[in-house]
């Protein structure tokens, strides 16, 4: 008898990463760029695609409830086009992963903005 494969459920939380407009764009363009470009993993496609999704519901969201980000920025000083990008650790290690992502993304995501 096998056991069943362990899942570490700290895996699944998403932690806000904060990421002005071009930091999103960037993100956005190297993911679309590596999904068209060579074969990428079955799993870390789908990684990449939900954070292509995180983005868009990030966006949505910060116009739908913009309190709670523009208190945020308030009193981080942070720009007005800062919003909170919700990923989770598997999501993030897929688009750190990115070979195209460029330096100022890659900072902002490996800890220059979370939260």
């Amino acid at each position: 008898m096998s056991l069943p494969p362990v899942h570490d459920p700290a895996l699944d939380v998403l932690v806000p990463h904060w990421l002005s407009s071009a930091d999103r764009q960037e993100v956005e363009r190297a993911i679309r760029s590596a999904l068209d470009g060579a074969p990428v993993h079955p799993v870390a496609a789908v990684h990449l695609a939900e954070v292509l999704t995180e983005l868009h519901v990030a966006a949505a969201r910060e116009v739908v409830w913009p309190a709670p980000a523009a208190r945020v920025r308030r009193a981080t000083g942070w720009g007005a086009d800062v919003v909170p990008v919700r990923l989770s650790a598997v999501e993030l290690a897929s688009v750190l992963s990115l070979p195209g992502l460029g330096p100022l993304a890659r900072e902002a995501l490996a800890g220059g903005r979370s939260a």
